[in-house]
């Protein structure tokens, strides 16, 4: 399968004092550079909130932020849904890799984001590559396998 570039989009849930309060939301858009272009960003599609849950978050670690990576990991590795491939948050049967890999992406990662925030793909895919190198794991998803090319320097 060739490798498809997008980007992770979220945005803050909430609403003030007149306004119906609304939840987190995770967009998957078609990358595109700068604040002029992202004007007319084209939304893949949005990944959905887990059932029966706190619903999405980031800024610190807490269940929202393992929702947020679980969907954000099942959905850049291909790994199909996050409650049927073992990631999601309280998942059965849990994949007791993926559930280890969910956890310090919340910790290195969406714990330090701010309200809104944009995250590619290949840089998910990075982080995850170097993540399966230092557990020493060799076994590896394809999509972390088949890393998105890089910009061509001369060294």
């Amino acid at each position: 399968m060739a490798y498809e570039d997008r980007t992770y989009y979220g945005i803050p849930g909430g609403g003030g004092d007149e306004d119906e309060w609304q939840p987190a939301r995770l967009l998957v858009e078609k990358p595109e550079d700068g604040p002029t272009q992202r004007e007319t960003v084209k939304v893949l599609r949005e990944l959905p909130e887990p059932e029966d849950s706190g619903g999405f978050g980031w800024g610190y670690n807490g269940t929202g932020t393992s929702h947020t990576a679980a969907s954000v990991l099942a959905d850049a590795l291909d790994l199909g849904e996050p409650e049927e491939c073992g990631i999601a948050f309280m998942a059965h049967p849990e994949d007791r890799v993926l559930v280890a890999l969910r956890e310090d992406f919340c910790v290195d990662v969406l714990s330090q984001f701010c309200d809104e925030w944009r995250l590619g793909r290949g840089a998910v895919l990075r982080w995850a590559r170097g993540w399966y190198v230092q557990r020493g794991i060799s076994e590896l998803p394809t999509a972390v396998r088949d890393l998105p090319p890089l910009v061509d320097i001369e060294v």
